[in-house]
């Protein structure tokens, strides 16, 4: 598992999310076949998105089979903007930022937010009949708008983008065995996150780059002479 207390390579500075989010993505379905391909690289030599990609992608084998052909198509699509269902909008403003600091777009692929992984979690939540689910994000990003006053003094989103990583760092320092609140809360932010991307289409098909069942021509075969 990765330890997300490294600063993220190339971060940005995002635009603030607007009050208006769009229709949530639907995991699509994945290749489980990677798992075991993932468990053979050493943790020294893959890039922080590569960790989170494999922690995920054992995951996105347990969707598979799902329905959802009609929500990935429109996942890259342009947006049918609408307010969050469960989510603020200011705290779906947060979620936003969160999701795309945890992974962001790159030279390869877009990252978390063109993904729509924060309008995912905030449909998923809205229809969940765990209140302990719900108690746990609202706490979370009220935690996570405290520790931004007071390590620089302003709310997230008005903070730098460096400040913004500083806070993320902080939170992420006992991902594997959180204890103080806002460490909880990070686990489970980084683990919806992770999940929801790679069963994206964008997830799958633009960072995994898999094809799918694809018509081979001509099947080589293998000379055993």
């Amino acid at each position: 598992m990765k330890n997300l207390g490294a600063r993220p390579p190339r971060p940005h500075a995002h635009a603030s999310s607007t009050d208006e989010v769009t229709d949530p993505p639907q995991p699509d379905a994945g290749p489980a076949s990677a798992i075991s391909e993932a468990s053979a690289i050493s943790e020294a030599e893959i890039s922080r998105r590569e960790m989170i990609k494999l922690s995920a992608v054992a995951a996105a084998a347990s969707v598979v089979g799902i329905d959802t052909k009609a929500a990935a198509q429109t996942a890259g699509a342009p947006s049918q903007t609408r307010a969050p269902l469960f989510f603020t909008s200011e705290e779906f403003a947060v979620v936003d930022e969160l999701t795309e600091l945890i992974i962001p777009a790159d030279d390869h692929s877009p990252g978390a937010r063109a993904a729509r992984v924060a309008a995912y979690v905030d449909f998923r939540l809205s229809e969940s009949l765990e209140e302990e689910a719900k108690t746990l994000w609202r706490d979370g990003l009220k935690l996570v708008e405290r520790l931004s006053q007071e390590m620089h003094g302003k709310s997230f989103l008005q903070s730098s983008p460096e400040q913004r990583i500083a806070l993320l760092t902080r939170i992420s320092q006992n991902e594997m065995k959180p204890e103080k609140p806002e460490e909880v809360f990070f686990k489970e932010l980084k683990s919806r996150t992770a999940r929801t991307y790679y069963t994206s289409k964008i997830g799958i098909h633009t960072e995994m780059e898999y094809k799918g069942n694809t018509y081979l021509k001509e099947f080589a075969g293998f000379d055993a002479t």
